[in-house]
């Protein structure tokens, strides 16, 4: 056999590996899969997608195709989440950790932070009794097909039937919603992700999540609705309705004093404070917070707070 013929014959030796694997993936999908899209269809934040190595690499793309086909997604590695990215993870997102192992050290943290927090955590991995099968709300273990690489040491197969899995959750999920071809070209101007066109109205925190005082709640009382809302803020709303000031941890430092608990929200708000219409690009919102140095705005209807975007918000959606 000729140079060029081996090399041919290696090269369909290899997809006839992984395309046998993907048919057995596909033939192993059933109850554990479906578990897996409600609970994606039914979280109101993100999906955070995280994995090491090549699996870190399938990863990141899963994580791009259900940005882009209408499951708002991010990746987190999992080596920075141990040392502050576990802070983009709220209680209103779903995790999907990829381990072809299922026991990838530096996952550790990331799986006890989502137990913790009670964050709905999707597992993908090649071991059925591994750690990650065992800590995940829904496990979705691979087929035992052999990897494509002779010693049977390189991820190949195994990463090949990762990425095609969250193809389908990720298509899946369109189906789902109804995600229609104008849908997508919202979130492919130009040829770019949709992300630029978000409005600070889809990243808001709104309703039960705003944190509002009236200017004569003192402020011990102000501390603790501030610490409850975990958005460094909080607004103060005069009889009217209306955004009066607000409370930032920066005016608490700047009021620091032995009386500041029993100061009224009225003596210690920063009166005026910036802010942004529910319609406005949370792009420039991000630009704004980017030249002000603030890490959040209230948003105003008629001057009535409608809600808050954080900084973490804009983040977690891609605008950076």
């Amino acid at each position: 056999m000729t140079s060029a013929a081996a090399d041919i014959a290696i090269a369909r030796r290899v997809l006839a590996t992984e395309a046998e694997a993907l048919t057995a993936l596909a033939a192993s999908l059933g109850d554990q899969f479906v578990k897996a899209i409600g609970l994606l269809e039914g979280i109101s934040g993100r999906v955070v997608v995280t994995g090491m190595g090549k699996s870190g690499h399938v990863a990141r793309k899963i994580a791009a195709t259900m940005a882009s086909t209408g499951s708002p997604a991010f990746y987190v590695h999992p080596a920075e989440a141990s040392h502050g990215d576990l802070g983009m993870v709220t209680g209103d997102d779903a995790v999907i950790a990829l381990s072809n192992s299922g026991e990838t050290p530096e996952l550790g943290d990331i799986l006890a932070y989502a137990k913790r927090f009670d964050i709905p955590l999707i597992g993908i991995t090649s071991r059925p009794g591994s750690t990650l099968t065992q800590s995940a709300d829904v496990a979705l273990v691979l087929p035992s097909n052999p990897e494509a690489c002779p010693m049977g040491l390189a991820p190949t197969t195994s990463t090949t039937m990762m990425l095609a899995l969250g193809d389908a959750l990720a298509v899946t999920l369109l189906e789902r919603k109804g995600f229609s071809a104008a849908d997508f070209k919202v979130f492919h101007p130009g040829g770019k992700l949709g992300q630029r066109l978000l409005k600070v109205a889809d990243l808001m925190h709104g309703g039960d999540r705003l944190p509002l005082v009236a200017p004569d709640t003192v402020m011990a009382e102000v501390m603790l609705v501030m610490t409850a809302k975990s958005l460094g803020v909080a607004g103060v709303v005069g009889a009217d309705g209306r955004l009066a000031g607000i409370v930032t941890d920066g005016d608490l430092r700047r009021h620091m004093r032995p009386d500041l608990l029993a100061l009224h929200a009225g003596e210690v708000m920063t009166r005026g404070p910036k802010t942004v219409p529910p319609n406005l690009l949370a792009d420039e919102a991000l630009r704004i917070m980017n030249t002000k140095a603030i890490t959040s705005l209230f948003v105003t209807d008629d001057g009535r707070p409608v809600g808050v975007l954080h900084v973490h918000d804009c983040l977690r959606a891609g605008l950076a």
